[in-house]
């Protein structure tokens, strides 16, 4: 039951980033996992019950990655781990990532579920709180952190979306080395000067230098 449900979801998470919402029907996800459509509806009463597991799944995954970094003592060190699995996340798992972040509206839903909500909450909550610890112990200046973390987030997401769009045509590890670079040039706009003259040494200067 379980591994006929993971193929169902796999199944279904591919059909709708080929095709989109017009092009996803019960009927093309019966025949895409190898089933009858009466058999799949056993399972699920329409396409927007099984996207809205499909998404649900995915938050499930990501939660995993980010919420690993309140094991670290420190931070900043809360702050980086919490990047790390997300940037892990995006690049092991490139088709949630994507539906993760299609909005209701394109999954042919008037909102989510309350479950796929309160998971999106609790991760943006989360986020809020990593750059809030961070202003608090002087890494970070004082601002707004939800500002402050939706302008974070849409530069990590523009820089993901770039990779997977095949902007940028590089391996993944030279796609890491740009992320963090072109994310410690972002956060020396809001880290205090001594932060930011560390964000420099570790991640710019040393990059830019002339190689001898």
């Amino acid at each position: 039951m379980a591994a006929q449900r993971d193929k169902i979801l796999a199944c279904a998470c591919e059909l709708y980033l080929e095709t989109g919402l017009s092009g996803f029907s019960m009927r093309k996800l019966a025949k895409s996992v190898g089933v009858t459509a009466p058999a799949l509806y056993r399972h699920y009463d329409g396409k927007e019950e099984v996207l809205a597991d499909v998404v649900r799944e995915a938050y499930h995954a990501y939660q995993g990655y980010v919420y690993r970094a309140l094991q670290a003592p420190t931070p900043i060190e809360r702050f980086f781990q919490a990047g790390e699995g997300y940037l892990d996340f995006a690049l092991e798992h490139p088709r949630w990532y994507k539906i993760m972040f299609s909005g209701p509206e394109r999954l042919g839903m008037k909102e989510l579920p309350d479950d796929i909500e309160a998971m999106g909450l609790g991760v943006h909550q989360f986020w809020i709180d990593r750059v809030r610890e961070c202003m608090q112990v002087g890494i970070l200046k004082e601002a707004d952190p939800l500002q402050t973390s939706l302008t974070m987030w849409a530069h990590a997401h523009g820089m993901v979306l770039l990779y997977q769009q095949g902007i940028f045509p590089m391996d993944r590890e030279e796609f890491q080395s740009l992320f963090e670079q072109s994310g410690a040039r972002m956060m020396s706009g809001f880290a205090t000067p001594s932060f930011a003259a560390q964000l420099e040494k570790l991640y710019i200067q040393d990059q830019t230098a002339p190689q001898a």
